[in-house]
């Protein structure tokens, strides 16, 4: 598949997430920001300016990861002259995706909705990600809110404790694959003769469309206390547990009951093994003491002599590893990828999810770094820039 030509007006993590895959490709993915207001200090994307220092004030670390190998415009769409150069370059360069994760509501005020861009370019994909799709265009959404609105905070924690929010930014994540995926499905269409397409990510039905363990649950006569958290533990599946062992924490899963058998066959957990626990229905019925069992037990054995016990009797068994474990993990260190910030030193980044032949990417672009050039692309000249420039129409 030959390189495409990206242009997304983003922020924030969702579709940043989703065009980062597209870069992984090889991609030349445009980052559309906002020009800065009279006064502004922190202009274009607001993830810009959180987390470490990194690369100057406008690119810190929360920023890095995703963006990598992009380029960045910003341009004041608010004018009418912003909102025709959008269009100039989406027919010249030409785009071959025109992404963004505003309002729907402010769509059209843009100048940026389906119709309007489709209008100069045939061939355009569209896509937008939003909370809930046009639907409902003027809801706004962050993960954290959209994990309580989509039951994943009701599902996440102990048992006896509080709504959890997650460690990881899912339904961020959730929307970006989806714009990834239903991208490449438009693509595959067009090859068969498709013109132009409109795609809209509702972040909401994403997250719900991942619910398969517990929605259909309600209509099979679970109660809620079936379709609610339940800590480390699952529902239906007993051992599933993390413990304490002498020096850490380790996970362990027993999915059935010849993997029941083999743990009670080793000296470790012979004293688990009871008739009724042969079935997984006996051991629901004993799980309290079955995990409180489990537990005394590991806490008698460093966590390296249990897997040396467990994961050759083909055991679904694991140490709780820190983010710092991660990147030194085999099978992960080898596949990172890596940018450098301008002083040469080297940031390490999450792998592509699959092979993509390189991991070397230039740094996350400046605030405006690549306004100039992507506009003499397009067919301006200098003079005409220099005016935008000065104007404010773009920065």
């Amino acid at each position: 598949m030959r390189p495409r030509t990206v242009l997304s007006m983003e922020q924030a993590l969702a579709l940043s997430y989703g065009t980062l895959r597209l870069v992984h490709l090889g991609w030349r993915v445009i980052r559309l920001e906002a020009a800065p207001r009279p006064g502004e200090a922190t202009p274009g994307d607001p993830n810009r300016y959180v987390g470490r220092p990194a690369a100057g004030p406008d690119r810190r670390s929360y920023f890095l990861s995703p963006n990598v190998g992009k380029e960045a415009v910003a341009i004041d769409l608010k004018h009418e002259r912003g909102r025709q150069l959008v269009k100039r370059i989406v027919r010249e360069l030409p785009v071959d995706v025109f992404a963004c994760n505003t309002l729907p509501k402010r769509y059209e005020e843009l100048g940026i909705d389906f119709e309007t861009l489709s209008s100069v370019n045939p061939k355009l994909i569209w896509v937008g990600i939003s909370a809930m799709g046009p639907e409902q265009p003027d809801m706004a959404g962050y993960d954290p809110m959209l994990q309580a609105l989509l039951g994943y905070m009701d599902l996440t924690g102990d048992a006896d404790g509080p709504p959890t929010i997650m460690g990881v930014p899912m339904i961020d994540l959730k929307a970006g694959d989806e714009m990834f995926a239903q991208t490449m499905r438009a693509l595959a269409e067009q090859a068969e003769g498709k013109a132009a397409q409109r795609i809209d990510v509702s972040m909401a039905r994403a997250a719900a469309s991942w619910l398969h363990t517990t929605l259909p649950l309600l209509d099979l006569g679970a109660g809620l206390e079936h379709v609610r958290r339940s800590g480390n533990e699952h529902r239906e599946f007993v051992p599933v547990n993390v413990y304490q062992t002498s020096d850490s924490w380790l996970y362990l899963a027993i999915g059935n009951d010849v993997q029941w058998r083999r743990l009670v066959s080793l000296a470790p957990f012979e004293s688990l093994a009871r008739q009724d626990r042969d079935s997984n229905e006996g051991r629901k019925a004993d799980r309290d003491a079955i995990h409180a069992e489990l537990a005394d037990l590991m806490r008698c054995y460093p966590t390296e002599q249990l897997l040396a016990a467990l994961q050759p009797a083909g055991l679904v068994a694991a140490p709780v590893h820190s983010i710092a474990d991660v990147r030194e993990l085999a099978g992960i260190r080898e596949h990172l990828t890596r940018t450098r910030l301008p002083d040469e030193r080297e940031v390490r980044l999450p792998p592509a999810a699959i092979e993509i032949g390189r991991d070397a990417f230039t740094l996350a672009p400046g605030y405006g770094q690549h306004t100039r050039s992507v506009l003499e692309q397009a067919g301006l000249g200098a003079a005409e820039i220099d005016e935008l420039l000065e104007r404010g129409v773009v920065h």
